[in-house]
Formats: structure tokens, C-alpha cells, sequence
């Protein structure tokens, strides 16, 4: 454990091999197993979670009972319900295992040490941050603007990975169209191949 967080880490700022073996000790190891919940819609989040192993995922459900996908974690990511994690509120959504997952758990308590102990770990939270915002504004920016076969071909075409290990309901709820609309859009797309 730990190998992806320290890729993950050395892709965005330098630590040294003291510096690293400190972060270690701020994370809590935790196994999950598939469909297993690490946050529940309503209750306070209380980690911000690194994927080492596995997918996650976080969505709200509507009125209908319908679920909003939110986002995907997949091996190397971070997860959480960052306003709720950062101001104690309730939670918005639900973050729950779609394989068998291995995470770190970072607390707020432990992540504010973390930053005073090691700065380099401010800095790495803050450009985690930073593109998050921006990936955030693109994937608006693309519901607003981008036809379904946009959606889906620039989702495959960033993450390959997603049709193979995601479920196609889940997929379609992340784009925002039902699933018989994901299917039609696919078999189009194959007809043309």
C-alpha cells in the first residue's frame, strides 16, 4: 500500500523519502468491499479519501429516487464531499465502492498537520485543487454545450478504462442521459466503425 499515493504525489511536488514516510503516518488504511458506502447522502463527511485500489464513486439521488453520478475515483484519485469535508455541513452525497477498494483516509484534523508538517503536501493539495476546479468548469462547460456522442467519445477517449470496469447505468448517469440514450448513442457510434 502506498504506491500509487506516492506516484500521485511525486507527479505534482518533490518530497524526500523522510518527508514521505511522515505523510504515511497521518492516513488510515482502510479495505472496502464492492457496493460498500464510505459516505452516506446527509451524514457529515469526515475523510478525504485516496483510492490505492479499486473505484468509487459519489452521486445524490433526487426525489424519483434517481441517482446523480457525481463523480468517479479510480486507482490514484482522491474522493470526498469537499464542502462537507471542509465545513463540517451535511453531506450531498453518497460515496460508495463500485469494486472491491483499498483507501487511504485523510481526516481534516490529520490533513491540516500534515500541511504544517510537511509544506510540500500544502502545495500538492493545493494543485489537486486547482485542477479539480478546472475539470469541474470543463465538465459543466461540456453538459451545457456538448451533444450525448460528444459526452460519451471525449469520456472514453480520456478514460478507456471506464467501459470496461463501470457499469453502463452508472455511466449514463454521470453523462447525464438515461441509459437507453447512452445505448443508442453507443450502437451508433459502432455502426460507423
Amino acid at each position: 500500500m502506498y504506491e500509487q499515493l506516492k506516484k500521485s504525489i511525486s507527479q505534482k511536488v518533490v518530497l524526500s523519502n523522510e518527508e514521505f514516510e511522515l505523510c504515511k503516518t497521518f492516513f488510515i488504511p482502510k479495505k472496502i468491499r464492492k457496493k460498500q458506502t464510505l459516505l452516506l447522502e446527509g451524514d457529515v463527511c469526515t475523510y478525504n479519501a485516496f483510492v490505492e485500489k479499486g473505484i468509487l464513486r459519489s452521486y445524490s439521488t433526487d426525489e424519483k429516487g434517481n441517482e446523480n453520478v457525481m463523480q468517479f475515483a479510480f486507482d490514484g484519485w482522491w474522493i470526498t464531499d469537499l464542502s462537507s469535508f471542509l465545513t463540517g455541513g451535511n453531506s450531498t452525497y453518497t460515496i460508495e465502492a463500485i469494486e472491491d477498494s483499498e483507501l487511504l483516509l485523510l481526516t481534516t484534523t490529520a490533513r491540516e498537520a500534515l500541511m504544517d508538517a510537511v509544506p510540500a503536501f500544502e502545495r500538492y493539495q493545493r494543485l489537486l485543487l486547482q485542477n479539480a476546479y478546472i475539470a469541474l468548469q470543463s465538465r459543466v462547460n461540456g453538459a451545457l454545450t456538448a451533444t450525448a456522442e460528444e459526452k460519451y467519445l471525449k469520456l472514453t477517449a480520456s478514460y478507456p478504462e471506464i467501459i470496461s470496469r463501470i457499469p453502463q447505468h452508472m455511466v449514463a448517469s454521470y453523462l447525464g442521459l438515461t441509459p437507453e440514450t447512452l445505448s443508442r448513442v453507443r450502437k451508433q457510434i459502432s455502426l460507423r466503425k
